[in-house]
């Protein structure tokens, strides 16, 4: 198994419509401008998140159960920017829509911008033959609010492909969050 390059990535996005839609090179601060880079790099692709926002609140004092989540836990925000409150999270999701060929695996990680705040990325891996947008949980771990910006980097992927096909995708088993639209809660 080997780690995909900036030339497989876009070649997999142009061709193939892996990544929708797709920035070819890094985007970077220009003249002043502050913004968190995303876009495709060495080895990876630094995804951007909507400004579609779930922020988790104990209002309504219901128990997170993963396997009956109750939808009044969260404020939904639309918004460029988004309040995370003091040890809470949010969930958001990526404007990119993936499509993960047959013999790939992603793995999605945290830039390094929001690490150094406090700020922890988590996606689970994208298995082979998934599509959807990637919803995103925002951990502030900090006793202070934090700020998320929409339309910019939040994370990356990075594009695994195995010597060999899998005996059975994600997309073969009918995954539940297959093809899935904006923030998707748990569903058991």
């Amino acid at each position: 198994m080997s780690i995909k390059s900036d030339r497989w990535i876009r070649e997999m996005a142009e061709k193939h419509g892996m990544i929708e839609p797709f920035a070819p090179q890094q985007v970077r601060s220009e003249q002043g401008d502050r913004l968190i880079s995303y876009g495709t790099s060495s080895y990876g692709y630094d995804v951007r998140c909507a400004n579609e926002f779930k922020v988790f609140t104990n209002i309504n004092s219901t128990i997170v159960d993963p396997k009956s989540f109750d939808e009044r836990s969260f404020v939904n925000i639309e918004s460029d920017v988004c309040i995370i409150p003091p040890n809470s999270f949010a969930l958001a999701r990526t404007i990119e829509y993936f499509r993960i060929p047959r013999k790939v695996l992603t793995i999605c990680l945290g830039k390094s911008t929001y690490a150094r705040c406090g700020i922890i990325v988590n996606v689970t891996p994208l298995e082979p033959e998934w599509e959807g947008h990637v919803t995103l949980e925002f951990s502030n771990t900090t006793p202070l609010p934090a700020r998320i910006y929409a339309n910019e980097g939040v994370a990356q992927m990075l594009f695994l492909e195995s010597d060999e096909e899998c005996e059975t995708s994600y997309k073969d088993r009918g995954g539940k969050y297959q093809g899935q639209r904006g923030v998707t809660l748990p569903t058991a």
